[in-house]
């Protein structure tokens, strides 16, 4: 078996600071990686928790009455503050494009001093819209909230790419909650209003839009990653593979990779014999997250090898980002898996 000559890193890395990640991922990865993220340190190592002060502090909202709580973190759901009309509702900055432009900082200095590759380009990892509010907020309020919210992560992503020069930079949206509800099966972590295929597929085709054409721009699927497990498991790829063609569909730009999470315990027939029915732009790239610690690069062949009956093309990932409930330690071996089950391009 030919191994795959691209890794994919989802978003983070738990290592302490963005110089840490460039300098122990690039020399590692090398031109396997076509991308690479400042790790998500400090408060964004929590993914969309990074968000709720933001929300908190809004003049627009308050901590909803009922007493009603996020039942993963424990923080309290958020709605309209008394008296705030729905067209009311506004945001500034969300702190996205100013943590990618300290960090552009530190690509360009790794870059020049080699532990980057000349051509990798600086990927920054934006949650949807709906992966925040449906998270923090309360149904009732849902619409006014995420209607506002979702313009300012447009204009969060305008502000990146006005400041970094579109041939070195990657835009990726993390496509989780979303993920969860269009899945089908039954969950209690968000609520499922407008969250139909359709619905949800104009969301991403509004934000995305934003995204210059010569900016690259990718998804991530994602089952969520709390305490290192998914919140639920996908039964198999099928319904990731109708989300993805769907994607390639509505959305009127070009996506240049999307990455799917296999489940460890997934190396049979029936897990990935949907891939067959991939319909992707002709650009777009396969990462399939199916590098796991626990059964390292054993278990990563034995789930490439399932794979490859379906689908001959496809790079190689975590199921999601290795941060949360993860040590240094256990991090550098996971990296140490990405480059051990590919090789270097020819």
């Amino acid at each position: 078996m030919i191994a795959p000559d691209k890794v994919h890193l989802v978003g983070s890395i738990g290592l302490d600071t963005v110089e840490d990640v460039f300098r122990t991922v690039g020399p590692k990865l090398g031109r396997r990686l076509k991308r690479i993220p400042d790790g998500e340190p400090g408060p964004r190592r929590l993914w969309v928790s990074f968000q709720y002060p933001v929300l908190r502090a809004s003049p627009y909202l308050r901590p909803d009455p009922s007493g009603e709580v996020r039942p993963t973190s424990g923080f309290p759901k958020l709605c309209l503050a008394e008296g705030v009309r729905p067209d009311e509702v506004h945001f500034g900055e969300l702190g996205y494009a100013r943590e990618a432009k300290g960090s552009y900082l530190d690509f360009c200095a790794a870059r020049e001093r080699g532990d980057v590759q000349s051509g990798t380009r600086f990927q920054v990892c934006l949650p949807t819209p709906m992966g925040v509010i449906y998270a923090f907020c309360t149904t009732r309020d849902l619409g006014a909230i995420e209607r506002a919210y979702e313009q300012a992560m447009i204009r969060e992503a305008k502000r990146i790419c006005d400041a970094i020069p579109h041939q070195d930079l990657c835009i990726q949206w993390d496509f989780c909650h979303e993920l969860i509800l269009l899945d089908g099966q039954a969950q209690g972590h968000f609520p499922d209003v407008d969250a139909s295929l359709e619905q949800v597929m104009g969301r991403m085709r509004r934000i995305s839009a934003a995204i210059p054409a010569d900016v690259e721009m990718g998804v991530h699927l994602c089952y969520g990653d709390f305490g290192a497990k998914h919140m639920i498991e996908p039964r198999d790829a099928g319904r990731m593979v109708e989300i993805a063609n769907a994607m390639a569909k509505a959305i009127e730009r070009p996506i240049q990779y999307i990455h799917m999470p296999v489940p460890i315990g997934r190396t049979d027939d029936d897990y990935f014999r949907p891939l067959a029915g991939l319909k992707l732009q002709s650009q777009t790239e396969l990462y399939l997250g199916l590098l796991h610690a626990a059964d390292g690069e054993a278990g990563a062949k034995k789930r490439m090898e399932a794979a490859r009956h379906y689908v001959k093309d496809f790079g190689i990932a975590t199921e999601c980002g290795i941060s949360r409930a993860r040590k240094a330690d256990l991090v550098v071996r996971l990296l140490e898996l990405h480059a051990c089950c590919a090789r270097e391009p020819l």
